[in-house]
């Protein structure tokens, strides 16, 4: 068991984006089980000592991860920028997380102006994703969240973002805000 931990932790060091359990198994030749195993016995070695990353599930997949307190140091090695949205990228993402698939035109209706240029940025940026046509004349485009929006945001899949409710406990006037209806094709 021990060797196995010990490989699948060198995985995950050295993926790029987040290893799923499928995939370990894979690469490793192991049974489902026993590399489950070796995950919890990583995950709560991590949980017991206070180091400078954790073991985080994000995007159906595992991965090694900081911890927020430490970004203001760990931005200092970085050349780059953090990555900033505008309001006009973040609302648009909103609608997409939280309504995909969704059409562009859907998307400009909920927000009221023209959205080709912030969902052009999205694309190029990897946030989104084609998930086909709708079936419908004119058949549009359909959009959702990319695995790498997942992966920015730390979320394990789409039913780990906050509901109405949870917001509704930071914002007191969001309590008479009212949920978008459901869609036909709501299977989030």
């Amino acid at each position: 068991m021990d060797k196995l931990k010990q490989l699948v932790e060198a995985c995950i060091f050295a993926a790029e984006t987040p290893l799923t359990l499928d995939r370990l198994c894979s690469i490793l030749e192991a049974p489902r089980g026993d590399v489950r195993s070796a995950l919890e016995a990583l995950h709560q070695d991590y949980a017991d000592e206070q180091r400078g990353f954790y073991l985080a599930e994000i995007a159906d997949g595992y991965q090694f991860r900081t911890p927020a307190e430490l970004a203001p140091f760990l931005r200092k090695l970085k050349k780059e920028r953090a990555t900033k949205f505008s309001r006009a990228a973040m609302e648009t993402l909103a609608i997409i997380a939280y309504r995909q698939p969704i059409t562009r035109a859907e998307i400009e209706y909920l927000r009221g102006v023209d959205s080709g240029g912030v969902m052009k940025t999205l694309l190029d940026k990897n946030l989104l994703r084609l998930l086909g046509k709708k079936d419908v004349p004119g058949r549009p485009l359909m959009y959702g969240t990319s695995r790498h929006f997942l992966e920015l945001f730390g979320l394990r899949s789409l039913n780990d973002l906050p509901t109405l409710k949870e917001f509704s406990a930071l914002d007191p006037e969001l309590t008479d805000a009212q949920p978008l209806p459901p869609d036909d094709h709501d299977d989030r």
